[in-house]
């Protein structure tokens, strides 16, 4: 067996900014350290910070006074960071330095009278936080069906979840140009995303398998495996190494593995190293 890592599998910028000003907080934060919400779409590292003391909550009054909220790399919506302060808490804000950029382009573009076009997925919390920068005119995105959402006659602003698919960022806008919309078009679609998926489609033409390690709650994680069985070959989601079964590994002749950006490199490796038990030999040659 041969098996091929890709360079690109693991944490993204982001993710391991936020990590890491959590880390270090929750050895020099005194009071109570909480998430709003999970710091990153993984359980194992979620699990790992709850051992450390930092909690995740689902709102702002579920933190003791004199606490520090963290605002995950997702982002959250205006009103939702207000609150942090009109409770009296301090903030350490991890919001990824993107999502900012696509926060500010869509402030900017609401007080002009634009309606936002985010294409990503409806509920996710990056969407969900984009959406309140949008002051109330906006529709999200997450296939091309939904464009009998988007209104006619007005400006609007397309931008795109960070963490979306490229083809179908560029099909949207494609659909709404031919509609003859004024429009102002941002691609924000992260480059660690865009590398990732091209990755998976080389992974794709030259294994027999391909392997997608991290959280089957991660949107971007999720959508590494949809690639990888879109181009039909056997392709296995899995949070930790246990859950790789011998008998249906073992007859595969060249495997790929890849991981989400919010993968930590330990749960890639463990991955690696039961690949290694069921009798690969690991070239570790990524692309």
């Amino acid at each position: 067996m041969k098996i091929i890592v890709a360079r690109t599998a693991g944490f993204c910028m982001g993710v391991r900014r936020a990590v890491d000003m959590v880390l270090e907080a929750a050895d020099a934060v005194h009071g109570e350290l909480v998430t709003i919400g999970p710091l990153i779409h993984n359980r194992q590292v979620v699990e790992m910070l709850k051992q450390k003391g930092v909690r995740a909550v689902d709102d702002v009054s579920q933190v003791a006074p004199g606490g520090t909220v963290v605002v995950r790399a997702h982002g959250l919506a205006p009103e939702k960071r207000q609150a942090i302060d009109a409770a009296g808490l301090a903030c350490l804000d991890a919001t990824c330095p993107l999502v900012v950029r696509i926060q500010e382009i869509l402030s900017r573009h609401a007080a002009k009278g634009y309606t936002a076009v985010i294409v990503g997925d409806k509920g996710h919390a990056e969407v969900v936080g984009l959406l309140g920068h949008a002051e109330g005119r906006s529709v999200v995105i997450e296939s091309e069906a939904d464009l009998k959402d988007v209104p006619l006659d007005q400006p609007l602003c397309v931008v795109a979840q960070s963490t979306q698919n490229r083809e179908l960022f560029e099909a949207v806008v494609a659909k709404l140009r031919a509609r003859g919309d004024t429009m102002e078009v941002f691609d924000t679609v992260c480059d660690a995303t865009i590398e990732r998926q091209d990755e998976v489609r080389r992974l794709a033409s030259q294994c027999d398998a391909v392997i997608v390690v991290g959280g089957t709650h991660s949107a971007n994680t999720r959508r590494l495996a949809g690639i990888a069985r879109g181009l039909g070959v056997a392709t296995y989601l899995v949070e930790e190494a246990a859950e790789l079964e011998p008998e249906r590994i073992a007859r595969h002749r060249t495997i790929g593995v890849t991981a989400g950006a919010s993968t930590p490199n330990w749960l890639i490796e463990n991955v690696i190293a039961r690949l290694r038990d069921i009798g690969g030999v690991d070239e570790r040659c990524g692309h």
